[in-house]
């Protein structure tokens, strides 16, 4: 095993983040394809990506007491492996009813990276510390959601969308086989009652009555689902109505996610300077820009590459340094209970964005009204979640 700070579980850490983004990014550019391969409308295939969503949602209140009572590396390693399982199915589906079941347990399988990723970091690092090396790691995961659609578009264009989940259970496999090899157990306070189902509601119940928990939930919860918005609807709007091909699409998602690579950096570099709490304020402050310049293009009639892919950079730029902040300022109190805390955040965070989901699927077949809307209308949510219920909560004690 490897030491728990070593840069070795750091990557491994990011590969596990990872896992949530990189299984949806990737096969992005084959949603219109899919549709026609199946015979089914948008909708439908939209479906594949919010009940993975969902998925990941309802997975994560279990994975979270399990891995404070059982510990991170045997409920990981399970994870990992019905990822692989569920992938493998996935790539051989033959209908579309197949393809949205398997991405369900595809979803169970792959929270257990974000989730107890999450946690482990926090086991680690403590909340201030555990604020930047999230962002750090969040810079590195970019490359994923990066490349991905990129990677993804050349693979729909060569050998069409089954491919796609081809390479998804290779990156399984590998992260499996290193989990094995080199993660440590970081939970240092197993809790033999964490699987109670009265000890469950309590701490659910606990870290709800926590305002600033609360409050962190709802920023993390609307970046998260301004995210999401645009990989439910870009791919539909950028390939169906601007008519852009799949590979095309994949450098102009990879445009946003420089963005968000961008805030990342700064929240590293910045955060242990200037504060969680006021990098959270600065995020909430650019995505709001961003989202309201999006809106405001398109009541203009400026309905182009240029104006849908810059503002959502800006909104990504702003969820950099957001999001992490945000997350770490949730799960920060709780050292004792993280993997709850982590998992609570993590359902409300997917809950919101499937359901966003579900309402830009329906919308983006005509124009770029829902997606571009809904990006603005979670922007304004993330920061009065802020302004209203974080900052006149009382502030917590200094250290971690």
């Amino acid at each position: 095993m490897a030491r728990a700070e070593s840069l070795i579980v750091s990557v491994l850490l990011t590969a596990m983040v990872a896992l949530g983004p990189i299984s949806t990014d990737l096969y992005l550019p084959s949603l219109p394809a899919i549709g026609r391969d199946f015979g089914v409308a948008n909708a439908e295939v939209q479906l594949t990506l919010s009940v993975f969503l969902a998925g990941f949602a309802v997975s994560q209140l279990a994975y979270g007491p399990l891995s404070d009572r059982f510990g991170r590396r045997p409920v990981i390693l399970g994870g990992l492996a019905l990822y692989l399982l569920a992938t493998l199915v996935c790539a051989f589906a033959s209908g579309i009813e197949m393809l949205i079941l398997a991405r369900f347990f595809q979803a169970v399988g792959a929270c257990v990276g974000p989730v107890l990723g999450r946690a482990v970091v926090r086991d680690i690092y403590g909340r201030e510390r555990a604020a930047r090396m999230l962002s750090y790691m969040g810079m590195a995961m970019a490359m994923a959601p990066a490349f991905g659609p990129i990677l993804g578009g050349f693979l729909e264009v060569w050998f069409g969308w089954r491919a796609n989940f081809a390479v998804l259970g290779l990156f399984a496999a590998t992260t499996l086989a290193a989990a094995l090899v080199t993660l440590p157990e970081t939970n240092q306070w197993k809790s033999p009652d964490a699987t109670r189902p009265g000890h469950i509601l309590g701490n659910y119940r606990a870290l709800l009555r926590h305002r600033s928990y609360l409050g962190y939930v709802m920023v993390t919860a609307c970046t998260y689902s301004g995210i999401f918005s645009f990989i439910s609807g870009s791919s539909f709007v950028l390939i169906g109505l601007l008519g852009l091909t799949p590979d095309v699409y994949g450098f102009c998602f990879a445009a946003i996610v420089v963005g968000y690579m961008i805030g990342t950096f700064l929240s590293g570099r910045l955060t242990v300077r200037l504060g969680l709490e006021r990098m959270v304020q600065i995020g909430t402050a650019v995505q709001v820009a961003g989202g309201l310049a999006g809106i405001a293009l398109y009541l203009a009639g400026i309905v182009t590459v240029p104006g849908i892919v810059g503002p959502v950079m800006v909104f990504m730029a702003g969820t950099g340094l957001a999001m992490p902040n945000a997350q770490a300022g949730a799960i920060g109190p709780f050292p004792q209970m993280a993997g709850s805390a982590s998992a609570l955040l993590g359902f409300f965070q997917m809950g919101l964005a499937a359901l966003v989901g579900i309402a830009v699927g329906h919308g983006s077949g005509e124009s770029a009204l829902a997606m571009m809307a809904a990006i603005a209308l979670v922007s304004l949510g993330g920061a009065l979640a802020y302004w209203l219920v974080v900052h006149p909560a009382p502030r917590p004690a200094a250290g971690d």
